[in-house]
């Protein structure tokens, strides 16, 4: 075998390899106890969207005041959120207090380099599709132009 086709193809490898790796990231949302159903929803779909990205999302609640002598309420609101995101998530720690804080972390369900490989393919189907519709339209034109020229 030449030495150039083997380091090339090495490279190849590494490169794939490298493709394929992905970093899971921590992200981190914060709540307050007395949060409103619309905002509520709002930082549901942030989380989502973490999630779908292969991230980890720390969700924290932050305790005001007398707020901080009920922190049943805070494990209430963090439970409702992971049974709403309990397809697309787990329960890595349970909630925990935390001074004035109440922090739960969600671990997604599948892999980032997953996510990246389908969002990739995602991407290059867009792509496959705008060059189809930009030749379709530059064919048009160009007979348009034909039928033009043929009656002049």
């Amino acid at each position: 075998m030449d030495y150039g086709k083997f380091k090339y193809e090495a490279a190849q490898k590494a490169r794939d390899a490298r493709r394929n790796q992905a970093n899971t990231v921590l992200k981190e949302i914060r709540f307050r106890l007395k949060i409103d159903d619309h905002d509520y929803e709002t930082k549901k779909g942030h989380v989502e969207r973490f999630l779908n990205g292969g991230d980890k999302v720390k969700v924290m609640i932050m305790f005001r005041g007398r707020e901080q002598s009920r922190p049943e309420m805070g494990i209430r609101l963090l439970q409702r959120l992971a049974e709403d995101v309990s397809e697309l998530a787990t329960v890595e720690s349970a909630p925990r207090q935390d001074g004035r804080n109440m922090v739960m972390v969600l671990a997604p369900t599948r892999k980032k380099s997953d996510a990246k490989n389908e969002q990739r393919k995602r991407r290059e189907a867009e792509r496959a599709a705008k060059r189809d519709r930009k030749a379709e339209r530059s064919a048009k034109e160009s007979k348009v132009k034909a039928d033009e020229a043929e009656l002049a």
